[in-house]
Order: structure tokens, then sequence, then C-alpha cells
């Protein structure tokens, strides 16, 4: 049972600053557990439960935790000698649990190791693969197809890189070499798909390299794929309508001006006053706070461009949120489905007749995809607004979509999190 909202990934890193003086190694080898031993829980409780024999597992979440981390390390990891991690995981036991249960976890992992030597390690491709939850399974396979749903799933690096977005006409190879000298153990590269991307690892707190909220700001790549497709030109209007903390708006402006205007609206205050005091808050003229689902606030009509970055499932960041499989339920969708096609109808009232309208998720599901832009493009009875499904008119459009008016990015071929996006021309009867 989960009892806080935060992701582990956001827990890891505060807890990885606050230790500040932590050998690289050991940082890495305690990224590798949160993020495997959450990739491969089901399958390390199967484990668990097959060699405790007759015995009911342990109810104690910090002996757990213990357990599934020993196990994790015993049948993946390759560097850590067996003595060490039974040696470490029963003394954390026992400080969790007492001497009993200390004796219990020392007879199950030496069981387990002998098992592993004797018939072979169990492949990790399997664990993650299994270990999915059956409602994310399956909404995978119908969304994508048995093998791209199993390529998602086990799809690397884990976690992945942390993406620096440049700001337009800034020097990327330039920038590349400037980061590497500031940060010479790390590995800085390129992105795949978005010409802005800087791909950073093992640099520590990317926020203390030179440049951060001036010619670069962090965003991941697949963000950045779904910015750069909306194509803002110069002197357009743009409604940045779920902007969140604003890092699409970033880019919107720096298209935009000189001479046109980038709002941003989102259902919570708190985040436009993040917007307003960080590196967005210099390209936006105008912040609205509304809820689209009851109407349209004071966002005024008449913008060339509306992007809806729609509330999801967040499915497509598994590679840096690996529980959220567990955090969501496959009821949340038919949720879901309805709040993004109210959110995209309504902020399309806002676009001027004959405007552009671009739909996206942080997500691959069907649900959350096609399914929304045919209930889009099927209109209501009683609506002036007409949807067009538009081919993307901008070059990174163009280049993931060719002339398919909507696209996934996804890890397994992008080396992004998973988007879609799907572009549109609105008219007015």
């Amino acid at each position: 049972m989960w009892t806080e909202e935060a992701f582990a990934a956001a827990a890891l890193d505060t807890e990885l600053r606050r230790t500040g003086d932590l050998d690289p190694r050991d940082a890495g080898l305690a990224t590798e557990l949160v993020y495997g031993v959450l990739r491969t829980q089901h399958a390390l409780d199967e484990q668990l439960a097959v060699f405790a024999a007759h015995r009911s597992p342990p109810d104690d979440p910090h002996v757990i935790a213990h357990l599934r981390m020993a196990i994790y390390s015993l049948a993946f990891l390759d560097r850590v000698p067996t003595f060490a991690v039974v040696s470490e995981a029963v003394a954390g036991v026992r400080a969790a649990g007492g001497e009993r249960m200390a004796g219990f976890a020392n007879a199950i992992l030496r069981r387990l190791a002998t098992d592993y030597q004797t018939r072979g390690r169990p492949s990790l491709e399997d664990a993650v693969a299994s270990s999915a939850p059956g409602w994310l399974r399956g909404a995978l396979r119908r969304s994508l197809g048995r093998g791209p749903a199993a390529a998602y799933l086990t799809a690397g690096p884990v976690p992945p890189p942390i993406g620096l977005c440049l700001a337009l006409g800034e020097d990327r190879e330039a920038w590349i070499q400037t980061l590497q000298a500031a940060s010479p153990g790390a590995t800085i590269e390129a992105g795949k798909v978005s010409p802005q991307a800087i791909l950073v690892r093992g640099s520590g707190d990317v926020r203390k390299l030179p440049g951060l909220g001036v010619s670069w700001i962090i965003q991941e790549e697949g963000a950045q794929v779904v910015t750069l497709a909306t194509g803002v030109q110069q002197g357009e209007t743009v409604l940045d309508a779920c902007s969140g903390r604003g890092n699409k708006a970033w880019l919107f402006g720096q298209a935009a001006r000189p001479d046109g205007a980038v709002d941003a609206a989102d259902l919570h205050a708190p985040k436009l006053e993040r917007l307003r005091g960080g590196p967005p808050g210099a390209f936006v003229r105008k912040t609205f706070a509304v809820d689209w689902t009851e109407g349209t606030g004071d966002v005024p009509e008449g913008y060339d461009r509306v992007v809806v970055d729609a509330p999801c499932s967040g499915t497509g960041t598994l590679r840096r949120r690996p529980e959220i499989g567990l955090k969501r339920e496959e009821a949340d969708l038919a949720r879901l489905f309805t709040l993004q096609v109210a959110i995209t109808r309504k902020a399309a009232t806002r676009v001027k007749d004959g405007g552009r309208l671009f739909y996206a998720v942080c997500s691959v599901l069907r649900e959350e995809s096609e399914a929304v832009v045919e209930a889009l493009l099927a209109g209501e009875p009683e609506s002036a607004l007409r949807f067009e499904a538009a081919p993307f008119e901008s070059e990174v459009g163009r280049a993931v979509a060719g002339e398919a008016t909507m696209f996934r990015v996804m890890p397994q071929q992008h080396g992004t999190d998973g988007y879609f996006v799907a572009s549109f021309v609105v008219k007015r009867a």
C-alpha cells in the first residue's frame, strides 16, 4: 500500500542529495536497487513465496524491503558477492524484525543463492515483464501489439538520462563540450529525436551545471518533441492550455517572439505562480487559472495555436517511475478518457477559426490516444466546432510522423518517454 504520493525517483534523489558525500559507486548501487526492485517486485515476491516453503512471507514492510533487495541482487547483479548480499540483508532484517526473522531470512537467501548457482539465474527481462500489473500488460498489448508491448515494458536504460532542452538558436555541440568540461566524469551526448536535447548521465545535480535557466532548462526529450511538433511560428499567439511548470511555454515563447505571445493556463494556481517565478515566465504574457471541465474562465478566444498536454495515466514515464503501474488502476483509463475529451473540447473553443490544436499525453495507451482522437473527430451534436485531423507542419513533427496526423514516441524506438501527439485544424460551422 502506498502511504505517500511521492514517486520513488524523487524520494531517492532527495536522499542522495542529503547524504552529499556518498561514493558514486554506492549511489549507483542504491539507484539500481530502487529501480530494479520496483520493476521486478512481483517476480521477487514469487521467489520469496517459493523459498519460504510452507511459511507465510513476513508482512513487515522493512523486512520485505531488505529481502526484495537481496533477492534482486542475487538474481540480477554480478558485481556484488553472494556472501555480502546475504550478510547485509540479514543484518537489515535483524534490525527491523529481530533475531528470529533474521534466521528466517538467512535460510531463505542461502537456499535461493544455491538454487541460482545450480539452475542459473532468471531473466531480468522476463521478471520485468511479468511484474507489470495485468491491466497494464493488457492495455499495452491492445495499444501496441504483443511484441512492442513487451519491448516497451523492458526498454532501458533505467533510470533514463536527464534531458536538457537548449534554447532556440543555441549551439548544441558547443554546449555539450561546455557541460562536459564542467562535469568531466559524466556522459553527455546529443538527443536522438529533439534537435534541442542534450542527455546527461552521471553528473550529479545537473542544476549546478552552467547555463541553467538562460541557455537551457531541464526537460525530458520526449516532452521536447511534443513541444517542437506543434510548429509555433514567429508572430503567432499560443495558448498552453495545461501548462504545468511551463517548460513547453519556454520554447513556445522563443519561437513566437518578438511579435507573438504565449499565454499559459492550468487548473492549479500554485503551478502558475512557480511558472511566473522561473525561466518560463520570461516568455509568458499572461496566466489563467482555469478548470476546463467547468468552463473557459477568463481565457480569451482567437489563438493561432492551442496545445493541450492533458492529464493522463503517466504510463509513458514507466522507465523513470517504475511503480506507476501500481499507482494506477484499469478503471482510471475510462475516467481519464472522459476528462481528456472534455478538456480538449473546451480548450478548442479558444482557437481561432482555422487555427491549430494539438492534443498530447504522456501515455501510449489507446484509451488515452486514438480513442480520444476518434471522440474529437466525431464531434458533438450541438457544438459549432469541428475538428479536422491535419498533418504536422513542423520539421520535428514530420520527421516522426511523416504525413500522418498523429504519432507516438517510445523508449524502445526513440529513447524517450512514451508520448502520443495528434494534430488538428479547428473550424467553426
